[in-house]
């Protein structure tokens, strides 16, 4: 993840990149819709624009070549309703509410609390499991004996 921060510096300009605006545009409510300017944003555009979300120092934002954009998040930027495993049997891929599908992610680093289940992401993002997925996950990796 931290080859992805290196990436991005070497593909933005050497001074880095410009805040856009003082202002928060977007909002991601606990649900995982998206917000543009408080109006409802198609999950499409949702989808599009959580590929330049990064997570950086606590502060969410949108990265592009040219400028970044602030975007508070109420709990947790992406929520998952969905895994199933690809090549490696330790690893889970995930796809999100907004229908992104995310990289493999190894079960050993996926976080088990009192409040539920979280998923560290790329770009420093963690995801949140959506009810459905939190049983599934329980049901399928968690011993209660």
């Amino acid at each position: 993840m931290a080859g992805e921060t290196t990436a991005l510096n070497a593909f933005t300009h050497p001074d880095g990149v410009a805040l856009c605006s003082d202002d928060v545009l977007f909002h991601i409510q606990a649900n995982g819709d998206w917000l543009y300017l408080n109006s409802p944003l198609p999950t499409k555009f949702a989808a599009l624009f959580s590929s330049i979300l990064h997570c950086i120092d606590n502060e969410y934002l949108l990265i592009t070549p040219v400028e970044k954009v602030k975007v508070s998040v109420e709990q947790h930027p992406l929520i998952m309703v969905d895994y199933q495993h690809k090549t490696e049997p330790t690893q889970l891929t995930f796809f999100s509410s907004i229908g992104t599908q995310l990289p493999p992610v190894n079960i050993a680093d996926i976080i088990v609390t009192d409040d539920g289940i979280y998923v560290p992401l790329i770009r420093g993002l963690t995801g949140k499991l959506n009810r459905a997925c939190y049983y599934r996950y329980i049901n399928e990796y968690i011993s209660f004996d």
